[in-house]
């Protein structure tokens, strides 16, 4: 299921900007371009399930905003960058506190790491997930491809575990080695691409297609 996130920022610049990055990566995306036109959509629209939210806005200002949110991870986009200021953010409620100006790859990083902290969070983590003929059985630990069992190296499975979690999406290459980090701490950027490459033939020996494609200077993706 698609996570929707609400960007609330009045820079129209950034906000396109963060929009088409999010769209690009597979998220939905809503706008608010004040604290309080943001209060108004989550209280009368939509509950997001995340939010990138400036502080220096018009009507309600982040800090505002932010007081008046629950259940929802947020994370702060401000080109304020004193050290007091992220503290006393971070220790009102925001889950995570990027400085402006930024870079694409790392806020789509946060983004994915406080979705799958919501997710293992609320319990929905799924006992078995599947993509056209690959099913992983989270449980077991084992791998089917059209019910032939294939075996993977504890970070090949890892790999495959996030890229099955998020199969229209590119998953960009820190987001991997974030997450695999503490079931698999040998894998580095240096070595991503070879484990990447083996999963792939591995797959591919089965059933003679391809199932995973990498997204140049990005990250990778499930081959639709």
């Amino acid at each position: 299921m698609k996570n929707n996130i609400l960007v609330v920022d009045d820079d129209v610049y950034i906000g396109n900007m963060m929009e088409e990055m999010l769209t690009r990566e597979g998220y939905g995306v809503m706008r608010a371009y004040s604290g309080t036109e943001a209060a108004l959509l989550i209280e009368n629209v939509k509950k997001p399930d995340l939010i990138l939210l400036d502080l220096m806005l018009p009507g309600l200002s982040g800090e505002e905003l932010l007081a008046k949110l629950d259940g929802v991870p947020v994370i702060v986009v401000s080109a304020k960058n004193d050290t007091d200021d992220k503290v006393q953010l971070l220790l009102g409620g925001a889950a995570d506190y990027i400085t402006k100006p930024f870079e694409g790859k790392e806020l789509l990083a946060r983004v994915a790491v406080q979705l799958r902290r919501k997710d293992v969070n609320a319990g929905n983590m799924p006992s078995e997930l599947k993509f056209e003929d690959i099913v992983m059985s989270v449980s077991a630990h084992e791998v089917t491809v059209g019910e032939q069992p294939v075996k993977l190296t504890k970070t090949e499975y890892a790999i495959l575990k996030i890229l099955m979690q998020n199969p229209s999406q590119v998953v960009t290459k820190s987001v991997i080695l974030d997450r695999i980090s503490e079931d698999t701490p040998d894998c580095m950027e240096s070595s991503l691409k070879v484990h990447v490459s083996n999963l792939r033939r591995k797959l591919r020996e089965v059933s003679g297609r391809e199932y995973i494609e990498a997204v140049w200077g990005i990250g990778f993706k499930m081959k639709e």
